[in-house]
């Protein structure tokens, strides 16, 4: 996030607006695009039957000899320093075999912070771990005890009795605002862009809003707590871990503990929920020194209440939109600025005026945001960082905008979409959102809504409809790799080190092997969850699935060179060359001749092997720096407000997206519909409550943070164009985070359109309504 890295990527984006766009990755469409296989088909999950019937083993289950327990003690205080840390009684209880704090931690240095230019960083926070007697935020881990039993663990480390001399913190939002700062770029996007005069332009506009919305701090609640179980054997590592960035975690323990990296092996094939939370904290650190430490394996599972002291979620924001318009409900100004909260020891931005850049054309534009310093724990990625709550803000500006005008919203967002990228002038690669806007009110009977507020009644009960846009950029991350294996029973092995975190990711691997290969999808086998595997990048930003797609791609069009010197002198591919082969109907042929065939077994056969293997790297992705790459969503809200209560009732949730091609329908619809349960938390019930005195989270238990539960969630319908992007491996776009964008406008917007109340703070909670 420097001034450097602005002046870089904008280097390499001039210059390749220069280069003809057949040069670069996906210039020449995917050969997979348009085909019809099993890329498109409703596969079932290739773990189903395992998680199902409990067989898919987790970190915390993975059993050991002579394995012990770990228990975390964290900070009471905000800021300060420990004046003293007694552990005696804790030392003499039973089962206790070690007490860990400053005083006897090993010396390790803080892990680098995530960075967009170094897929091996993977640090939250650069803060020492146990290294002195400092404290920076109410929650930290200030000591760790190892015992026999869990039970033992977590009783001695409430005997540890600790004294504090407490400094000055700044621990409130309001106060905390006069100290920010701007930082030069977010992610890979420079933070202030300015074109135009826009508030001079929102002075003129014919009709304008302006108006400051807020959205709250929220937590990360995966299902599977964050656990490892650690095991050392002299100088080599293994770490079974819930993690979703597997193959960097490795490098990084391998340098922070002076090993290796050949060493350090870290396996987590299955990862209950990560969402962005599962990265790299203070409990790994502890965690593996601990067990170095008692020469044994060691397990370390955090509580619930440990997951909210030290793992970040999402950022309070306090974000204005404006937004300028002429007479017809053209944007002549699109201002959105404002305030979230990144410690200067964190490296997360929440980035939520990302979105708002690709939405809208207008005549001018102003975006910024500011970074308030405050004490506490490091913020970090949750899913769909920045776009899930700025979406709110912009969306729910635009429906305001809408009923100002008496313009339908739809009509609204249809006149102002753009046709190029507003602000940059990139092409778009494939750009839809029309079609998911007509195609999601045709479904969803958007015709019916009123354009009166509170026009809609049954008993009690005010019935309302609201709509929100939201989007999602498409990454592709660099340097991810597999292993190609064709096995002489005429089947194959797809092998690197992706994380499966409930999406289908092995799923849809294997039916892309399928169709690459011309081979049964019961033909395939996929490897994953393992760092000793060729190097998958996190899974994160909807963009771990196009990734390894884009290093198969790379792999398959290796293959046929392996492959052709084994085939010999008798093989009717005799004398063709590499470029001159297509891989399909298990095994390869002629691209001029298809009848010159011959199958992978009959090859290997020949050549007395029992397999071959290619390993690839995916090309650099350099599409997504020539075009502009998004996914989009159209969302639709049908709710009631009790008068009586002020209960919120959601009715019908419709999720209409554009995303490119739809790689498995089933598992693509669980992402959707699993994104816009989380979009519904965020409008209607989640929030983290931080006592602005202290700095301490008061609701770290899922009896005090509100998820939605089954009897709060509608039915929820999605649909999408399937139109191929021709820039992607597969013609495919990310969907994991599209789902929760533009949720919370469409169910704030609904509310509006019920009751007339205007809510721009959320959650949506009774108070607000009575």
């Amino acid at each position: 996030m420097s001034r450097v890295q602005n002046v870089l990527v904008g280097t390499v984006r001039s210059a390749l607006g220069w280069v003809p766009a057949q040069w670069l990755p996906g210039g020449t469409p995917d050969p997979l695009i348009g085909r019809r296989g099993e890329v498109g088909r409703q596969a079932a999950r290739l773990d189903g039957d395992a998680k199902v019937q409990g067989q898919a083993r987790f970190a915390a289950e993975v059993p050991l000899d002579n394995l012990c327990y770990a228990a975390l003690v964290h900070s009471t205080i905000t800021r300060g320093r420990i004046t003293r840390l007694d552990t005696a009684r804790a030392e003499a209880a039973d089962g206790v075999l070690l007490v860990v704090s400053h005083h006897n931690m090993p010396r390790v240095s803080g892990p680098s912070l995530i960075a967009i230019t170094d897929p091996t960083a993977v640090g939250n926070s650069s803060l020492p771990i146990l290294q002195d007697d400092q404290v920076h935020y109410n929650g930290q881990v200030v000591a760790a005890v190892v015992a026999e039993t869990q039970e033992q663990a977590d009783h001695a480390a409430s005997l540890i009795a600790i004294d504090y001399a407490a400094a000055p913190a700044d621990t409130r939002f309001e106060e905390a605002k006069s100290g920010a700062r701007i930082i030069p770029s977010l992610l890979m996007e420079r933070n202030h862009l300015s074109l135009g005069k826009a508030e001079r332009e929102l002075a003129r506009a014919a009709h304008a809003v302006d108006n400051v919305y807020r959205t709250p701090w929220q937590n990360h609640n995966a299902i599977e707590l964050h656990a490892l179980t650690v095991a050392w054997e002299g100088e080599k590592l293994t770490v079974h871990d819930t993690t979703q960035m597997i193959a960097s975690e490795a490098a990084t323990l391998a340098k922070l503990f002076g090993l290796k990296r050949e060493d350090v092996r870290v396996l987590s094939p299955f990862v209950g929920g990560g969402f962005g939370g599962k990265g790299f904290w203070d409990h790994q650190v502890v965690a593996v020194a601990a067990a170095r430490m008692v020469g044994r394996p060691l397990r370390l599972q955090l509580s619930r209440e440990s997951v909210y002291r030290i793992v970040g979620g999402r950022s309070a924001t306090e974000q204005r939109v404006a937004l300028g318009a002429d007479a017809e409900g053209r944007f002549t100004a699109l201002i959105h600025n404002g305030y979230s909260v990144m410690p200067p020891y964190g490296a997360c931005p929440e980035a939520y005026t990302l979105g708002t850049r690709s939405a809208y054309r207008a005549k001018s534009f102003e975006i910024l945001q500011r970074h308030i310093d405050m004490a506490v724990v490091p913020n970090t990625f949750m899913r769909a960082p920045g776009e899930a709550i700025g979406t709110f803000a912009l969306e729910s500006a635009v429906d305001e905008l809408a009923h100002e005008l008496a313009i339908d919203p739809i009509e609204l967002r249809l006149r102002n979409l753009p046709d190029k990228h507003p602000i940059t002038g990139a092409p778009f690669s494939q750009h839809a959102p029309a079609k998911s806007w007509a195609d999601g009110a045709a479904r969803f009977g958007w015709d019916r809504r009123s354009a009166t507020p509170g026009a809609r009644r049954e008993g009690e009960w005010r019935i309302g409809m609201g709509c929100g846009s939201g989007s999602f950029p498409y990454i592709r991350m660099p340097g991810a790799a597999v292993r190609l294996t064709i096995r002489r029973d005429g089947g194959a092995t797809l092998a690197c080190s992706a994380q499966e975190m409930g999406m289908g990711t092995s799923t849809v691997l294997a039916q892309q092997v399928a169709d690459r290969l011309g081979i049964p999808l019961d033909a395939v086998v996929i490897e994953t969850g393992d760092s000793d595997l060729p190097p998958a990048p996190m899974a994160g930003g909807s963009g771990q699935s196009v990734s390894i797609a884009g290093a198969l791609l790379a792999a398959s069009e290796k293959l046929p060179g392996e492959l052709l010197p084994l085939a010999g002198n008798d093989s009717p591919l005799a004398g063709l060359r590499p470029g001159e082969i297509r891989l399909g109907q298990e095994g390869m042929a002629s691209a001029a001749d298809p009848s010159r065939h011959e199958s992978f077994r009959s090859i290997l056969t020949r050549a007395n092997l029992d397999e071959v293997s290619v390993t690839a790297t995916g090309t650099p992705p350099l599409e997504m720096m020539k075009f502009a790459m998004h996914s989009t969503a159209a969302m639709f809200c049908e709710l009631r407000v009790s008068d009586v209560t002020g209960e919120i009732r959601v009715d019908r949730l419709l999720g209409s997206f554009d995303c490119g091609t739809i790689v498995n329908p089933r598992t693509a619809a669980s992402q959707f519909r699993g994104g816009i349960i989380m979009g519904l938390g965020l409008a209607l019930t989640e929030e983290t409550l931080l006592d602005e005195r202290s700095g301490r989270i008061m609701n770290p238990t899922l009896a005090d943070y509100h998820i939605p539960a089954h009897l709060d969630v509608p039915d929820i319908e999605v649909m999408w164009t399937g139109i191929p992007d021709p820039r992607s491996p597969l013609g495919a776009r990310g969907i994991g985070e599209i789902g929760i964008t533009g949720v919370a406008a469409a169910v704030a917007n609904a509310v509006f359109n019920a009751t007339g109340k205007r809510v721009r703070d959320l959650p949506i909670t009774l108070d607000k309504l009575l």
